[in-house]
């Protein structure tokens, strides 16, 4: 069954400028560079977009440029997470408004509590006061509240505009518990992990969300249709290949500033990252080159071989 929502749906950066408002230019190009290589989507003010360290007017610009860009050709998930209901159901109407159709939703955050049955009530209530579809977006690193299966499967059944699911938990287990229960219909499972990606396409998950698709489109796309294809072998070979890319990450004290030097290096967006956070420095920037050279040279001998 085809999904909706499927493939190397990547959280994009947000380039900024010296002011920390979205660089368009660089945005644009990189939105194209990534459609372009084939990613089957672009997930828009995300974690890995730095959203809540966006003003407001510039986390709305963000979105509206990757709509305006992307123009229909993928689908794109923005996201709209914040710290209340009547906050969220905001940003969505602000969404609706710029022509989106899709937006991300997270359990609410920065509060003293935050439980399974409040995330059921705050998807009803948006569901009511909204019309674009939902994904549920699990990222109990940062929210507070690893969501159980149980849950996920209480807010799926709230409404068919409930399409999708992106588990960045790292909870294995219950991935797999709520990719058994929607492996066959509409619904789309994502692993928001990349580490834990391939084997849970392998599973019958319904694509993945790499910081770093970006960065290495092509690849990524190449491994997860190795992976949908059950081409056991060649999966691996792609895990190996991932693996390499993904230590990217850790040659930063900031992994955010990694990515963004490493995309930067592709020539359509800067290094840049927003206050306070640590940037590059100067030695993990040589690290950082040096490891995208070596992947890109074992993509190129994978391809060949």
């Amino acid at each position: 069954m085809k999904k909706k929502y499927f493939g190397i749906i990547p959280p994009i950066i947000t380039p900024v400028d010296e002011k920390e408002n979205v660089d368009e230019q660089g945005f644009r190009g990189l939105l194209d560079y990534c459609v372009d290589n084939g990613l089957h989507g672009i997930f828009v003010a995300g974690t890995n977009g730095e959203t809540m360290a966006l003003t407001q007017a510039e986390r709305n610009r963000a979105i509206k440029i990757a709509l305006d860009q992307v123009n229909g050709r993928v689908p794109v998930i923005a996201g709209v997470m914040d710290s209340s209901t009547r906050r969220v159901i905001e940003n969505i109407k602000a969404l609706e408004d710029m022509g989106g159709t899709c937006a991300a939703v997270t359990s609410i955050f920065y509060a003293r509590h935050t439980s399974q049955d409040e995330t059921v009530r705050h998807f009803e209530k948006i569901l009511k006061e909204t019309n674009v579809d939902l994904i549920i977006y699990n990222i109990q690193p940062f929210t507070g509240l690893n969501l159980s299966a149980a849950t996920v499967q209480k807010i799926a059944a709230l409404d068919d505009r409930v399409v999708g699911y992106k588990d960045s938990s790292g909870s294995f287990g219950e991935f797999v518990q709520v990719l058994s229960r929607y492996k066959d219909t509409p619904f789309s499972v994502m692993q928001g992990i990349t580490p834990q990606a391939l084997s849970a396409v392998l599973l019958g998950a319904d694509g993945f969300v790499p910081a770093l698709a970006p960065c290495f489109p092509e690849m990524f796309v190449s491994a997860y249709e190795a992976a949908r294809d059950k081409n056991v072998e060649l999966t691996w070979r792609y895990n190996e290949l991932i693996r390499e890319s993904s230590k990217i990450l850790g040659m930063s004290k900031n992994a955010t500033a990694a990515a963004k030097y490493a995309i930067s290096l592709r020539g359509f967006s800067d290094k840049r990252v927003i206050w306070p956070q640590d940037y590059t420095l100067p030695e993990d920037e040589e690290k950082i080159k040096d490891k995208v050279a070596e992947v890109d040279a074992m993509y190129e001998a994978l391809k060949n071989a």
